[in-house]
């Protein structure tokens, strides 16, 4: 299948065969870093990485992917960039299209990634933005082909702030790969109405479902897969700290949810996680709240359904993949 020259800004865009073309070409890849087999047969070529948003996964997957293939990398924080600050986004795009064979972006809307893409003249990648993180839905999708052996039929739960990029990738992923998506959260955290409408579509010809309920032990109820991200962005006010505590504490993670699931169902978390007191962050909250933990308890984070370390393996096979792939490897 031949994707070179495709940008990667959002799952919209791909046919669920070219999704599992990528996911198979990751395992592939993944086959042969176990192996010791060097794929670097894009010697020569160079990317950019824009990271308007910090990233542990996102940063390290792209470098350690550009490096296996054989690629330079030069990283652009928010201090090394005049992105839409000195220099239009357009002007960005060129400049940089004519430096680099790709380009990758992780920061905020949606629109700023697929302005790159129109102008860099060059495959644009989207590490993340508020609307899409369509190379962690491949990571996540390769994690549960590797429990469950098939992606079809799947029943995908996410438990939390379903509005933003984690709810809306999982719900456009399950629907274009026939797998039943569940968005469990107050009403007021369900995806948008017109994303959902136009996944009921991609579900039509793939076989998927797509549900949206406040109830917790119904939505969960012999899940597979069971999701769930952070609550809050850094930086948002207190006020807002305190007001998605109270409303999704109900749907945490804990061990009933996931007896609820199945002894067989896996649990998944983009990370990084407030599953403990462990970080500066969530010593903070621990004392600001009276909290040990948010979104998912540390009895489940740390279980053997916890597919978490895999999965976050899993984000440089896929990046591999998607740079493989459109830059022609």
């Amino acid at each position: 299948m031949d994707l070179k020259g495709r940008h990667f800004l959002t799952l919209k865009d791909y046919t669920p065969e070219e999704i599992s073309y990528l996911l198979e070409l990751s395992a592939e890849l993944k086959e042969k870093k176990k192996k010791g087999i060097l794929v670097d047969t894009l010697r020569g070529k160079n990317v950019a990485l824009i990271f308007e948003k910090s990233s542990t996964r996102t940063r390290c997957s792209f470098e350690v992917a550009a490096h296996d293939l054989g690629m330079g990398t030069t990283y652009l924080d928010p201090s090394g960039s005049q992105i839409g600050k000195k220099e239009s986004i357009e002007d960005t795009a060129v400049v940089l299209g004519s430096m680099f064979e790709g380009i990758e972006y992780r920061g905020y809307g949606q629109e700023i990634v697929e302005e790159l893409a129109k102008y860099a003249g060059v495959p644009v990648w989207n590490g993340l933005t508020n609307e899409y993180h369509p190379t962690q839905m491949l990571a996540d999708m390769l994690t549960i082909q590797e429990n469950f052996g098939k992606l079809k039929g799947i029943k995908l739960v996410y438990l939390g702030d379903a509005r933003y990029n984690m709810g809306n990738s999982y719900m456009v992923a399950c629907a274009k790969m026939g797998m039943d998506f569940v968005a469990c959260a107050p009403k007021k955290y369900f995806p948008s109405p017109e994303l959902v409408e136009q996944c009921q579509e991609y579900a039509k010809a793939s076989g998927a479902t797509i549900t949206l309920t406040e109830d917790v032990m119904e939505g969960t109820k012999g899940a597979d897969v069971v999701c769930t991200d952070v609550w809050v962005s850094m930086g948002e006010p207190d006020e807002v700290w305190e007001e998605r505590i109270h409303e999704l504490t109900p749907y945490k993670v804990t061990k009933e949810v996931m007896q609820n699931a199945g002894e067989k169902s896996i649990f998944l978390h983009c990370l990084p996680s407030f599953h403990d007191l462990k970080t500066k962050i969530g010593k903070v909250i621990g004392d600001r709240f009276g909290i040990t933990e948010m979104e998912v308890t540390d009895e489940v984070f740390q279980s053997e359904q916890s597919k978490v370390f895999q999965e976050a393996e899993n984000r440089m096979h896929t990046i591999k993949a998607v740079m493989a792939a459109t830059l022609g490897a």
